[in-house]
């Protein structure tokens, strides 16, 4: 069983090792993670396995105007496949409805198709591309959802 909780300064230690895990290449540091703590445009959330207290999944968004930007979400491969990226992105997506965003939006690695699957099955939709994103290399494609449309 899992459950997904804010994020507290105890659960950054692991949350460090799975961002370290999950993004080798580029990982976040202890200050960036720290600063979410007091950043009052920001919500992160934890996912934890309740058997063991792990960290297994985080998820992060910044509240900017009317649009929620995910930052992050990372699952450790162990528990991939088992809901808990739907799970915290379901979280975010309430929080934004919860705040009357307009809508999401996020950037993916270009190679990451599983992420991208997930992220279209719950309404993400391609709209944009940013050259070179990740590290000077690859390009990430940038995802939005529309969550109120303009009245009229």
């Amino acid at each position: 069983m899992i459950q997904v909780t804010i994020l507290e300064e105890k659960d950054i230690e692991q949350v460090l090792e799975l961002e370290r895990l999950c993004f080798p290449d580029d990982p976040w540091g202890r200050a960036l993670f720290e600063h979410e703590l007091t950043n009052r445009f920001s919500v992160f959330l934890v996912a934890k396995d309740m058997g063991t207290k792990q960290v297994i999944g985080y998820g992060g968004i910044w509240l900017i105007y009317d649009t929620g930007e995910i930052t992050n979400i990372a699952v450790h491969p162990d528990y991939r496949r088992e809901g808990v990226g739907s799970e915290i992105l379901a979280l975010l997506t309430q929080i934004c409805m919860e705040k009357e965003m307009d809508a999401i939006t996020l950037e993916v690695r270009e190679s990451n198709q599983a992420a991208q699957n997930l992220y279209a099955s719950k309404g993400f939709v391609v709209c944009g591309r940013r050259k070179r994103y990740y590290q000077g290399k690859e390009d990430a494609l940038i995802m939005t959802k529309e969550l109120r449309k303009e009245e009229k």
